[in-house]
C-alpha cells in the first residue's frame, strides 16, 4: 500500500522539477535577450560617435558589465542593467560628421531604461537636444559638457523628477532659462556655464532648497539675482561675467565658494558678508561695488582667494589688520583704500597680495595720491563720515536735549520744594507700612512717577557716562579691529553684537542692525531722540549712534546703537549658575530694586514711555559693582527692524494678560518682574507659565504658615541669612506681581516700595541679631553694598 502511495508523489515532484527547470532557462534567455539588447545599444552608439579611439575595445563578445573602467569610459550595471555610462573624449574633439543626427542617437540611448547617470564629454556632439530624452525617467545625472550643443533646454526634460545633477556647461544653448528649471525637487547641482543664455533668473530657482552648486558664469544673463537666502545648502555660486546688478544678492552665509566677478553690481558690500565663516574663495572684481571694504574679509577663518579689484571700494586700512593664515591670494587693487597696507599681506613669501591703483601709504606698488581716492568717492556719491550735515544734527538733538533737561530741573526744584512742605506734615507718621497698603493711598502714581523722573533726570551727570554722540565708522572698525571675529559676541535676530575698546581705553557693546527697508537717516532722528534718552544707573547705557548708507540712494543700510560694556555676567549667572558664587540676600533685594528703578525709568523717566519689554533675568546684566543693568528694551525701533515687538534671544514665560482686549503695557513688566524676583527667592529658573503659576500659588499658599515653612521654599543660599519679614514681603509682591488680572497688580512704584521696606527691615535684623551677614564681606559682596541701606 506504501508503494502505490508513493508513486504518484513521485510523479508530481517530476512535473514540479521539470516547471522549475522551465523558468529557469526562460530567465536566461530573457537575461541573454538583455545583455544583447544592451550591447547592441551601446554598438549602436558607437557607431553614431563616428567609432572614437576610445571606444576601439567595444565589440559584439565583450561583456560590458564586467569591463574594466578607465578615466574616459566606464559602463556600470545593477542586476544586469546598465545604469551607468560614462564616455568622455579628448578636449578639442571635432564635430561629428554632417550625417550625424542627435535625435538618432537619443533614440538609441533611451533604449538603456535603467540609465541613472549619464556622462557625454567632448565627443563632439552637435545640435538641439531632443525631447525624446524624457524616456530616461530614471535619469539621476546628465552630464553634457564640451559639445556643440544649441537651441534651448526642451521642456520634456522636466518631467525627469528624479534628476539631481545638470550640467550642460560649454555649449551654445542659449534662450532664456524656463521657469520649470527651478522646480526640480532634488536638485543639487545645476552647472550651465559657457553657454548663449539671456534674460533673467526663474523667481524658481528660490525654490531649490536642495541646490548646492549653481553655476551661471559667462553667460549674457542679466538683471536682479533672485533671494537665494533660503538655500541654505548652496556651497558654490558662480555668476561671472554676466550683466547680474546693481545690488548685491541675498544669500545663504553657508557659502564655501562665490565669484560675482565680472557683472554690473554697483551696490555696497553688505555686512553680513563678514559672517560667511565657511567661506573660502570670495571674487567680486571688476564690478562698481561702492561704499567701504570690511577688512574683516581677509581674517574670515576659512578664506583663502579674494579678489575684489576693480571697483570703487573705499575706507581705511590698518598696518594690525590680522588675515587668516590660509589666506593664498588677496588682490585690493584698482579701489578707493587709503590708510596702510596690512603688513599680514607682505608677512608670507607664498601669498600672492595685488594693491596698486589705490590711495595708500605705500611705495610698493603704483598708488595715487589721497585726494584722488577723496574725490573719487565724492563722485560715486559717497559722504565723507565727518560731515557738517550731520554735525548740525548732533548739535540740534544736544539742544533740545539741554533745553528739556533745564526746563525738568526747574520743575524739580519746584517739586522738591512742595515735597518738603508735605514731609514736614507727615513727619510724625509711621515709617513702614503693612504690604496691602498702595502707594496711591499717600500720592498718587502720577504724582510718584513724576517725582521719579525729575530726581533721576537732574542726576543724569552724576552716571559717570561721556555725553552721548554720533560714531563714526572707521572709530568703531578701529575699536573692533575691523569687526574681527574676536570681537564678535553674538548674534540674534536684530543683528550682531561685537565688544569694541575706544581710543580713551574704554569698552562699549556695539549692535549692528541691519535695515530691511529703504529709509533715510533722517526718518530715524526720533529713533535715536529717544534711544539719546537711555541713560540711568540700572540700565545698560547708551553712548551713541553711527549710520552707515547706501551709496546709490544714501539710504541707511546699517545702524550701529553703541552702550556700555556691562561684562561681569547675567543676573541669573549669579543666583543659580555653578560658577561663581551665589549673590547673598541682601544683594538679592539691592538687585531688585534696582530691576525696578530701570523699569520705573523706562515707563516714566522718558518720553515716551517705553513698555511691554520682555524682561527676562538673563537681560540683567551685572557690573563690575554687582549694579544690575536692564540691558534689553522694547525699542520702536527694535521693533520696526524686527516687524514684531519685542526682541528677546528666547521668550520668557508668557504674561496671560497679553492676549486680552484691553492691554496694560506697564503691568506686562510687573508680570515679568514678579518672574524674575520668583527666580531670586527660590534660586532655580521657571521654564514655562504653567510652572510659573505652579510656584506662584505654592507661595501664595506658604505665606499662611510659619516662618520655619517659608524658609525651607527659598534658596538654600540665601535660606538662613534672610529675616522672616525680609523674605515674607518679598514672596508677598512677586505672588502680587503675577497676579492673571492686569488690573490687580501692584503699579511698578509700589513694587519699589515694598522691596525698599523689605530692605529696611532686613538691615535692622542684620544689625540686631549680627547674623552671619554681619561678619566679614563674602567674596562676591562689593564692599559699597554693605552700606547700602544703612
Amino acid at each position: 500500500m506504501l508503494l502505490l502511495y508513493m508513486l504518484p508523489m513521485a510523479k508530481g515532484f517530476k512535473h514540479q522539477a521539470f516547471l522549475v527547470l522551465a523558468i529557469i532557462l526562460l530567465l536566461i534567455n530573457q537575461s541573454e535577450q538583455l545583455e544583447s539588447s544592451q550591447t547592441r545599444t551601446l554598438l549602436r552608439v558607437r557607431s553614431l560617435l563616428n567609432y572614437p579611439d576610445i571606444l576601439s575595445g567595444w565589440n559584439s563578445t565583450i561583456d560590458f558589465c564586467n569591463t574594466e573602467p578607465t578615466s574616459q569610459v566606464t559602463v556600470v550595471c545593477y542586476e544586469g542593467s546598465i545604469t551607468q555610462l560614462h564616455i568622455i573624449g579628448s578636449k578639442g574633439t571635432p564635430l561629428l560628421p554632417k550625417n550625424f543626427s542627435m535625435n538618432s542617437f537619443v533614440k538609441a540611448l533611451v533604449k538603456l531604461p535603467e540609465l541613472k547617470v549619464l556622462t557625454l564629454v567632448s565627443l563632439g556632439l552637435w545640435g538641439t537636444l531632443p525631447g525624446k530624452i524624457l524616456h530616461l525617467s530614471s535619469l539621476e545625472i546628465l552630464n553634457m559638457t564640451s559639445n556643440s550643443l544649441y537651441g534651448t533646454i526642451p521642456d520634456e526634460l522636466s518631467s525627469i523628477t528624479s534628476l539631481q545633477t545638470l550640467i550642460l556647461d560649454d555649449n551654445m544653448f542659449s534662450g532664456r532659462l524656463p521657469e520649470w528649471l527651478g522646480l526640480f525637487p532634488v536638485l543639487t547641482v545645476l552647472s550651465l556655464r559657457k553657454n548663449l543664455f539671456n534674460g533673467s533668473l526663474p523667481e524658481s530657482f528660490t525654490s531649490l532648497e536642495n541646490l548646492r552648486v549653481l553655476v551661471l558664469s559667462h553667460n549674457h544673463f542679466y538683471g536682479e539675482v533672485p533671494d537665494l537666502s533660503r538655500l541654505t545648502n548652496l556651497q558654490e555660486l558662480d555668476l561671472e561675467d554676466n550683466a547680474f546688478g546693481p545690488r548685491f544678492p541675498q544669500l545663504s552665509n553657508k557659502l564655501v565658494r562665490l565669484v560675482l566677478g565680472k557683472n554690473r553690481f554697483r551696490s555696497g558690500i553688505p555686512s553680513e558678508l563678514s559672517s560667511y565663516y565657511q567661506l573660502e574663495w570670495l571674487d567680486l572684481s571688476f564690478n562698481r561695488f561702492v561704499g567701504p571694504f570690511s577688512p574683516s574679509l581677509l581674517s574670515l577663518p576659512s578664506i583663502t582667494y579674494l579678489n575684489i579689484a576693480d571697483n570703487k571700494l573705499t575706507g581705511m586700512l590698518f598696518e594690525n589688520t590680522s588675515c587668516n593664515v590660509e589666506l593664498e591670494f588677496a588682490d585690493l587693487s584698482s579701489n578707493l583704500l587709503t590708510g596702510h597696507l596690512p603688513t599680514c599681506l607682505l608677512d608670507s613669501k607664498d601669498r600672492v597680495s595685488l594693491y596698486s591703483r589705490n590711495c595708500l601709504a605705500t611705495e610698493n606698488e603704483n598708488q595715487h595720491p589721497f585726494s584722488f581716492c577723496h574725490n573719487e568717492a565724492l563722485a560715486v556719491g559717497i559722504l565723507p563720515h565727518h560731515k557738517k550735515s550731520k554735525t548740525s544734527k548732533v548739535a540740534l538733538a544736544v539742544a533740545i536735549t539741554g533745553g528739556i533737561i533745564g526746563g525738568i530741573v526747574l520743575l524739580g526744584l519746584i517739586f522738591m520744594f512742595v515735597r518738603r512742605s508735605n514731609a514736614d506734615k507727615t513727619i510724625n507718621k509711621p515709617s513702614t507700612r503693612v504690604i496691602a497698603e498702595k502707594a496711591t493711598t499717600v500720592y498718587s502714581s502720577k504724582f510718584l512717577s513724576d517725582a521719579r523722573y525729575i530726581s533721576q533726570t537732574t542726576k543724569l551727570g552724576a552716571l559717570g557716562l561721556p555725553a552721548y554722540r554720533t560714531f563714526s565708522l572707521e572709530e568703531l572698525e578701529v575699536a573692533t579691529n575691523n569687526f574681527h571675529t574676536t570681537a564678535f559676541m553674538g548674534e540674534g535676530s536684530l543683528g550682531q553684537m561685537y565688544r569694541g575698546r575706544l581710543k580713551d581705553g574704554s569698552f562699549v557693546a556695539i549692535r549692528c542692525l541691519k535695515m530691511k527697508k529703504s529709509r533715510s537717516t533722517q526718518s530715524f532722528m526720533h529713533h535715536v531722540e529717544l534711544i539719546s534718552k537711555l541713560r540711568h544707573r540700572h540700565l545698560v547705557s547708551a553712548l551713541g549712534h553711527c549710520f552707515e548708507c547706501y551709496l546709490d540712494d544714501s539710504s541707511v543700510s546699517r545702524i550701529f546703537l553703541i552702550f556700555e560694556y556691562v561684562p561681569n555676567g547675567t543676573l541669573r549667572s549669579w543666583i543659580s549658575g555653578r560658577d561663581r558664587c551665589s549673590l547673598t540676600w541682601v544683594q538679592r533685594i539691592s538687585s531688585a530694586i534696582g530691576i525696578g528703578k530701570g523699569i520705573q525709568f523706562l515707563h516714566t523717566g522718558i518720553v515716551p514711555g517705553v513698555y511691554s519689554n520682555h524682561l527676562k533675568i538673563t537681560d540683567i546684566l551685572m557690573d563690575q559693582n554687582l549694579v544690575a543693568k536692564i540691558s534689553s528694551y522694547n525699542l520702536p525701533l527694535l521693533a520696526e527692524i524686527s516687524g514684531k515687538v519685542g526682541h528677546g534671544t528666547s521668550a520668557p514665560p508668557k504674561d496671560p494678560s497679553t492676549s486680552a482686549r484691553v492691554t496694560y503695557d506697564d503691568k506686562v513688566d510687573v508680570y515679568d518682574f514678579g518672574v524674575i524676583l520668583l527666580e531670586m527667592i527660590l534660586g532655580r529658573p521657571s521654564k514655562s507659565r504653567n510652572q510659573v503659576q505652579v510656584l506662584k500659588n505654592q507661595l501664595e499658599a506658604i505665606m499662611a504658615t510659619d516662618d520655619a515653612t517659608r524658609r525651607r521654599v527659598a534658596d538654600p543660599a540665601v535660606r538662613t541669612s534672610c529675616s522672616d519679614q525680609s523674605l515674607k514681603t518679598m514672596m508677598e509682591i512677586c505672588v502680587r506681581c503675577l497676579v492673571k488680572d492686569p488690573a490687580e497688580r501692584p503699579s511698578i512704584e509700589d513694587v519699589l516700595w515694598n522691596l525698599q521696606f523689605a530692605a529696611q527691615v532686613q538691615d535692622a535684623w542684620r544689625v540686631d541679631s549680627h547674623s552671619s551677614e554681619g561678619s566679614p564681606i563674602s567674596p562676591c559682596e562689593p564692599q559699597h553694598l554693605r552700606v547700602a541701606f544703612h
